[in-house]
């Protein structure tokens, strides 16, 4: 155990929400993770490079899931602390040998101990105060440290989240209110970095169509959970199979391949 985790188990706090989850049903279980979703951290170099971790440095990864880019900063030879809120994925990070520690986005504990902090795709689950969550951030930066960081932006997966609020009318729930992702524009993220005493070094939203590792029923088993747990036990495999004929004729080829309708926000800033 690297010197500082037992200060940090020490201020740990039970979250009231997964970090990357919704309160709407949103279950991570690292091993289907793996399975559906490894395309996450596989495409993540580019905010790797623009985080740049050196060695020696300290280093929290924000949202770090099952610590696979957690292992990869640390093998740069920075000392790295993950933190996230969904107990599997913690349990999986740790069985890396990771620090990894259960905590809430929203409710960092850390004061001035971070050269970085670094995210990637789980901002867009810390939904219900981003705010919050960026004066964590702030809060746990050394004078001087950089927040750098990838996540959902605006336009991200809206095909997909237009089928799906269709699909739940015909059965009577308005989606609107449930959905679980927060995809901020540029400018409204800009303001709320720059609220919280960031200065913004770079930001942009990036397209990028992402190829499924399987197909969409497991996307949607994965990441939209918290929608069809609205719906009764014999609803939700219909549900799902009306989804995803809607999708089908623009997000799947005619080899059967299916592709998300990604748009990323990566952005680098730093406190003063």
């Amino acid at each position: 155990m690297r010197d500082g985790v037992a200060e940090v188990n020490a201020r740990v706090s039970r979250p009231e929400a997964p970090l990357t989850s919704s309160s709407g049903g949103q279950i991570w279980q690292a091993d289907r993770y793996a399975k559906h979703a490894h395309f996450v951290p596989a495409l993540a170099q580019p905010v790797l490079d623009l985080l740049n971790p050196q060695p020696g440095e300290r280093i929290l990864d924000l949202g770090c899931g099952d610590g696979v880019l957690t292992e990869k900063i640390a093998a740069c030879g920075a000392q790295v602390i993950g933190v996230d809120a969904a107990p599997d994925m913690v349990d999986a990070a740790r069985k890396r040998g990771l620090d990894v520690n259960l905590m809430d986005g929203s409710a960092l504990s850390f004061k001035h101990e971070f050269d970085a902090v670094f995210s990637n795709a789980a901002l867009h689950w810390m939904k219900s105060d981003p705010d919050a969550v960026i004066a964590g951030v702030a809060r746990a930066l050394k004078p001087g440290g950089r927040f750098v960081a990838e996540m959902g932006g605006h336009g991200c997966v809206a095909a997909i989240t237009v089928a799906i609020i269709a699909v739940m009318r015909r059965y009577g729930i308005d989606a609107r209110p449930l959905i679980p992702w927060y995809f901020p524009t540029v400018d409204a993220y800009r303001g709320r970095l720059e609220r919280q005493g960031f200065i913004v070094d770079y930001i942009e939203l990036i397209p990028r169509p992402t190829p499924l590792p399987t197909d969409m029923a497991g996307w949607l088993e994965v990441f939209a959970e918290s929608f069809f747990g609205h719906l009764t036990a014999e609803q939700r495999a219909p549900a799902r199979d009306e989804v995803i004929d809607l999708l089908r004729a623009v997000l799947c080829d005619e080899r059967g391949r299916w592709t998300g309708d990604y748009i990323r926000l990566r952005f680098a800033a730093r406190v003063v």
